[in-house]
C-alpha cells in the first residue's frame, strides 16, 4: 500500500478544502462515509452511520494520517477538492490503486465550516434525563445550562468512545464494573445510555472506598429506577467480581490504582476497557536516563513525560495481553492536562508476533528510563527484566 500512502500524502500536501471517503470496504462497516472539511485552523471530520453523524476536529498535520488509516481499513474511494481541482484515489477489488486529477469548480462553492456548528450528540437537548438534571447540566426542561456546556460535551465524547466499541461487539447484554466510581455521575449516564437509548440489558457495579458516597449512589439508583445498577464499598486490588465481565471503566483512579484496575480487567478477560488515568506519580520519582537526560532535566517536562511514558507502557502491556489498544484525547487541553483515555478492546486476532513486539517495546522503555511500573509487575512480574 506504499503507492496509496504516496497519493494520499500528495493530496494532503495541497491542503484540500473538502475530502469525501466512500465505498465501504466491508458491508458491516459502521460508518457509511466520512466527510472532511477545512476549518479556519485544522479540519472537521464527520463520520456518517445510517442514522447519526459523529464529528471530530483534527489538526492539519493529522489529515494524511486520518485519510491513510481510513483507506487502509474502511473505504475504497477518496475524493478531494483543492485549488480548483478534484483528485480521486480508488482501490479496486483486486487491490490496484488508481489515481486521477481533473479541473473542478466544486471546491470554490463549498461553504465555510464553523467551529460552532451544531453537533448531533448522543444525548441531545430536549430530553429530560434525570441524572443530568441532578448534576446541574440540564434544566428541568432538558436544556443544557450554559456554564455546564463543556461538561455536557465531555460526557457525550465519553459516550461516543464507549458506543463505538460496544456497537462492534454486537452484544445484547453487558456486565460492567466501574472502579473508583466516586459520586458516579458518568456511571449513571453510561447506564442510562446503554439501557434507555441502546436498549441493552445491563448489570453494572460501581465500586468505591467511601461508604457515605456508596450509600448516596444506591439511593439515587433506586430513585431513577435503574434496577441493574448497584454500588459497593470495596478496594480495586482485592475485588471479587460476581459475574463474567464485559466492560471495565476506571476514571481518574489515582496513580497505581489504575494499574490494579487494568490488571483485574485483564485477569477477568474483560472484552472492553476504558480508563482515564490520574495523578501519575510513580514513574516520575523513578525516572532516570543517561542517553535522554534532556527529558528529565526540567521538572515540568519530567512530570509530563513520566505520565506519557506510564500510559504508553500501559497501552503496550494491554496489547501484549491481547487487546487492540488506543490512546485517545478525552477532553481539550484547555480544560485539563489529564486528557488521555485508554480504550482497549479484546482482539483474539492479534498475532503472537504483534503481542511480543508490544512487550519488547515496553521492556526497552523500562530499561532505558530505569523504571519499575506497577502494571508490568502485575502482568509480567519484575523478575523477567533480569533475564
Amino acid at each position: 500500500m506504499d503507492i496509496l500512502r504516496e497519493y494520499i500524502e500528495k493530496i494532503a500536501a495541497e491542503k484540500p478544502s473538502k475530502i469525501v471517503l466512500s465505498a465501504p470496504a466491508q458491508t458491516e462497516t459502521r460508518y457509511q462515509k466520512a466527510v472532511i472539511q477545512k476549518l479556519e485552523t485544522g479540519y472537521q471530520v464527520a463520520r456518517y452511520t445510517e442514522k447519526q453523524v459523529f464529528h471530530e476536529n483534527i489538526g492539519s498535520e493529522r489529515l494524511g494520517e486520518v485519510c491513510r488509516e481510513a483507506m487502509e481499513t474502511s473505504y475504497h474511494q477518496l475524493n478531494a477538492w483543492a485549488q480548483g481541482y478534484e483528485m480521486a484515489v480508488r482501490v479496486t477489488r483486486k487491490g490496484k490503486v488508481l489515481y486521477s486529477r481533473r479541473k473542478s469548480s466544486e471546491a470554490a462553492a463549498l461553504p465555510p465550516v464553523s467551529h460552532n456548528r451544531k453537533k448531533n450528540y448522543l444525548l441531545p437537548e430536549g430530553q429530560v434525563i434525570e441524572p443530568l438534571v441532578d448534576m446541574g447540566i440540564f434544566s428541568k426542561e432538558g436544556k443544557v445550562l450554559k456554564p455546564m456546556y463543556d461538561k455536557y460535551k465531555q460526557i457525550n465524547r465519553f459516550l461516543e468512545i464507549i458506543d463505538d466499541a460496544v456497537r462492534k461487539q454486537e452484544l445484547t447484554q453487558l456486565n460492567i464494573i466501574d472502579f473508583g466510581c466516586g459520586k458516579s455521575y458518568l456511571t449513571f449516564i453510561v447506564y442510562y445510555y446503554l439501557t434507555k437509548v441502546r436498549g441493552l440489558s445491563v448489570r453494572m457495579i460501581g465500586l468505591d472506598l467511601k461508604e457515605d458516597v456508596i450509600a448516596e449512589c444506591n439511593q439515587a439508583a433506586k430513585k431513577y429506577g435503574y434496577e441493574g445498577l448497584s454500588f459497593q464499598v470495596g478496594d480495586i486490588g482485592g475485588f471479587q467480581c460476581p459475574f463474567p465481565v464485559d466492560m471495565v471503566i476506571t476514571l481518574h483512579a489515582c496513580d497505581t490504582a489504575t494499574d490494579y484496575a487494568l490488571s483485574n480487567a485483564i485477569a477477568w478477560g474483560s472484552k472492553m476497557i476504558f480508563s482515564v488515568p490520574c495523578c501519575q506519580h510513580e514513574l516520575n520519582s523513578q525516572l532516570h536516563t543517561e542517553k535522554l537526560s534532556l527529558l528529565t532535566r526540567y521538572g515540568i517536562i519530567g512530570e509530563r513525560f513520566s505520565a506519557l511514558l506510564t500510559d504508553a507502557i500501559r497501552g503496550n502491556l494491554l496489547e501484549y495481553a491481547g487487546y487492540r489498544t488506543q490512546l485517545l484525547e478525552f477532553v481539550d487541553l484547555a480544560h485539563t492536562p489529564k486528557n488521555i483515555l485508554i480504550r482497549a478492546v479484546k482482539a483474539p486476532e492479534l498475532s503472537e508476533k504483534a503481542r511480543q513486539k508490544a512487550l519488547e517495546e515496553a521492556k526497552r522503555a523500562i530499561e532505558e528510563f530505569h523504571v519499575d511500573p506497577t502494571l508490568y509487575r502485575l502482568v509480567i512480574g519484575s523478575e523477567s527484566l533480569a533475564q
